[in-house]
C-alpha cells in the first residue's frame, strides 16, 4: 500500500510575484512522494465569489485555504492542498486553488490569463465559480477563456485556419474546451454583512438551503471528478503532475506557449529513462539472488538470464508510456545485452578460477613427483600416463566447475606435453617402434581434443544466437501486448470522445446553431478516421 499522503494545510504550489510565476521547491517534493493517482480539481474565479470556502469542503474541512477579508485577492498564484481521497481508496485528492481573477492591485489581464490556463492545464476537474448569472455579457467579459487558444496548444504546430480561429467565440471556446460540463447555483450564504467573516460562522449560522447546495456539489465533485490523465489514457500520479507543473511553468517563463504535446514527450522522456533504470535494477537483483557462478553449463546461465530479462522488460512496460519508435525500450535491449555478456565473462572467469585451483590441488603431487625423478627409470613414462589418466578422471568427477573446464585442463596438459615427451624419449623399457607409435597416439588424441573444443565452442555461439532471437521475441511480444492494450484504451478513449462530441452536436441543432454543428461534424469525423486508422500493431522494433 502506498503511503498516504495529509497535508496539515494548504501550502503555495506556483507563487505569483511581481508578474513572474515561480513553482515552490516544497510543493514538489510533495508531489513527488505521491504514487498514488491524482485526482486535480482546480477553481477560478473572480476575486471574492467564495472559491477558497468551496475547496476547504472539498477537503472535509472548515479552514485551509485562506478565505481573505478584503476586496483585493487574498491568493498569490495557485495553492495546493493533498489529502486522501474521501470516495476513492488508494487515489489522492489534490485541490488547486487560484487567486482572484481582475484583482484591482494586479490591473494584469496577461496574468489572469496564465493562472486561468495552468489551472485547466493541471486539473482533471475544473471548476469555474462566478458571482451572479453566467449571461451573454459576463462571457464576453471572461477574456481569458478566449484566450485559450492562443494560451495553450495542443500540439507543436497549432492551426491558423479559419476553424482554429472561430474558436475564439467565448461559446464555442468553452465547448471546445469542456465537452462535459455542470452548472450549480448557490444562495447567499449568510446576510451580507456576516460574508468577510464567513469562516468563523458556525453551521447553524449559515442559510441552509446553501448548506445543502454545498453539500450536492461536494458530493458531485468527489463521485464524478477523475484521475488526471495524460493523452492515451495515462494516469497522473504525484511525479508526474510534478513534472507537469515544471514544464508548464518553465515554458510559460521562458516566453513560450505552454504546449501539452510537449509536455507529455518530456514527462516520457523522463518516465522512461527512469523506467529504463528500474528495469536493470530488477535484472540485477534477480540474477544476483539466482546465478552461482560458476554455472555448470552456458545454458544455465543464459536460461536464468532469460527469466530476469523477462521479468525486467516487464517492468520497463509497467513504467514506460509513448516509447516513440522503441527508442528506450531499444536502450533496454542493448543495456540487458551487455550484462548479459557481462554475466558470461564473469562465468568464464569464475569457471577458470576454480579449475586453475582445482588443477594445482589433483596434480600438483605429480608435479612434484616428476621433479624428483619418480618416472626417471625404465617403465617410467606407462607409470606417468597411468598416474595422469587417474588425476584425469579425478578432475572431471568434481562438480561445477563451469564451461571453461575442459579448455583449461586442454591447455594445461598441452604445457606438460614436454615433460611426458622427455620422459617417453629417455624410458629404456620401449622400443623406438614403441616410442613412434605412442608419439601418433599422442598427436590423434590432441587432434580429436581440438576437434572437440571447436565444436564445443560452435555449440557455444549457436546458444547465444539462440538467446538473442529469444531475447528479441521476448521484447517483440512485450511491446505487442502493451501496444494492444494502449490501443484499446485509445479506442475507448475516443468512442468516449465521441460520444459527448454527438451529444453536443444534437444539443446544438435542437438549440438552432446549424453552423456550430457543422463545426462540430468535423472534428467527429476526424474521431471516427482515427479510431479505423487504429489497426493492430505489425511491424514493431
Amino acid at each position: 500500500m502506498a503511503p498516504e499522503i495529509n497535508l496539515p494545510g494548504p501550502m503555495s504550489l506556483i507563487d505569483n510575484t511581481k508578474g513572474q510565476l515561480v513553482v515552490n521547491p516544497e510543493a514538489l517534493k510533495i508531489l513527488s512522494a505521491i504514487t498514488q493517482p491524482v485526482v486535480v480539481v482546480a477553481i477560478v474565479g473572480l476575486y471574492r465569489t467564495g472559491k477558497s470556502y468551496l475547496m476547504n469542503k472539498l477537503a472535509g474541512k472548515k479552514n485551509g485555504f485562506s478565505l481573505g477579508s478584503t476586496v483585493k485577492s487574498h491568493t498569490k498564484g495557485i495553492w495546493m492542498w493533498c489529502v486522501p481521497h474521501p470516495k476513492k481508496p488508494e487515489h489522492t485528492l489534490v485541490l488547486l486553488d487560484t487567486e482572484g481573477l481582475g484583482d484591482i492591485e494586479k490591473g494584469d489581464n496577461e496574468n489572469d490569463s496564465w493562472i486561468f490556463a495552468l489551472a485547466i492545464l493541471l486539473s482533471s476537474t475544473f471548476v469555474y465559480n462566478s458571482m451572479g448569472t453566467i449571461n451573454q455579457q459576463a462571457m464576453d467579459q471572461l477574456h481569458y477563456v478566449t484566450e485559450l487558444t492562443d494560451r495553450i496548444k495542443a500540439n507543436s504546430s497549432p492551426g491558423t485556419d479559419k476553424k482554429s480561429k472561430s474558436f475564439n467565440d467565448p461559446r464555442l471556446c468553452i465547448r471546445k474546451f469542456f465537452p462535459k460540463r455542470k452548472c450549480f447555483v448557490f444562495d447567499w450564504p449568510a446576510p451580507k454583512k456576516y460574508l468577510a467573516h464567513l469562516e468563523q460562522l458556525k453551521e447553524e449560522e449559515l442559510n441552509p438551503d446553501f448548506i445543502e447546495q454545498v453539500a450536492e456539489f461536494c458530493s458531485y465533485i468527489l463521485s464524478h471528478s477523475n484521475v488526471k490523465t495524460l493523452s492515451g489514457g495515462i494516469p497522473v500520479n504525484g511525479p508526474r503532475l510534478e513534472s507537469l507543473v515544471l514544464t508548464y511553468v518553465n515554458a510559460i517563463s521562458s516566453g513560450d506557449l505552454p504546449c501539452m504535446e510537449n509536455a507529455v514527450l518530456a514527462l516520457a522522456q523522463i518516465e522512461n529513462s527512469a523506467a529504463v533504470e528500474k528495469a536493470i535494477a530488477h535484472y540485477e537483483q534477480q540474477m544476483g539472488q539466482k546465478v552461482q557462478l560458476p554455472t555448470e553449463t552456458l545454458q544455465e546461465l543464459l536460461d536464468l538470464h532469460r527469466d530476469s530479462e523477462r521479468e525486467a522488460i516487464e517492468v520497463f512496460m509497467k513504467n514506460s508510456f509513448k516509447d516513440v519508435d522503441q527508442m528506450f525500450q531499444r536502450k533496454l535491449g542493448a543495456q540487458l545485452e551487455a550484462r548479459r555478456d557481462d554475466f558470461c565473462k564473469q562465468n568464464s572467469k569464475a569457471s577458470s578460477d576454480c579449475c586453475m585451483a582445482l588443477l594445482q590441488d589433483i596434480f600438483g603431487p605429480l608435479e612434484e613427483d616428476v621433479k624428483q625423478g619418480t618416472f626417471s627409470k625404465p617403465g617410467g613414462y606407462r607409470l606417468f600416463t597411468q598416474k595422469l589418466q587417474e588425476l584425469k578422471n579425478k578432475y572431471y568427477q568434481v562438480p561445477r566447475k563451469g564451461i571453461q573446464a575442459k579448455e583449461v585442463l586442454k591447455k594445461y596438459l598441452e604445457s606438460k606435453e614436454d615433460v611426458a615427451d622427455a620422459l617417453l624419449q629417455t624410458d629404456q623399457s620401449l622400443s623406438e617402434k614403441e616410442k613412434a607409435i605412442e608419439v601418433e597416439r599422442i598427436k590423434a588424441e590432441s587432434a580429436e581434443a581440438a576437434k572437440k573444443m571447436l565444436e564445443e565452442i560452435q555449440k557455444k555461439n549457436e546458444e547465444m544466437m539462440e538467446q538473442k532471437e529469444k531475447s528479441y521475441q521476448e521484447h517483440v511480444k512485450q511491446l505487442t501486448e502493451k501496444m494492444e492494450r494502449d490501443r484499446a484504451q485509445l479506442m475507448a478513449e475516443q468512442e468516449k470522445t465521441l460520444a459527448l462530441k454527438l451529444q453536443e452536436q444534437e444539443r446544438l441543432l435542437k438549440e438552432g446553431f446549424e453552423n456550430e454543428s457543422k463545426r462540430l461534424q468535423k472534428d467527429i469525423w476526424d474521431i471516427q478516421m482515427r479510431s479505423k486508422s487504429l489497426e493492430p500493431i505489425c511491424n514493431i522494433l
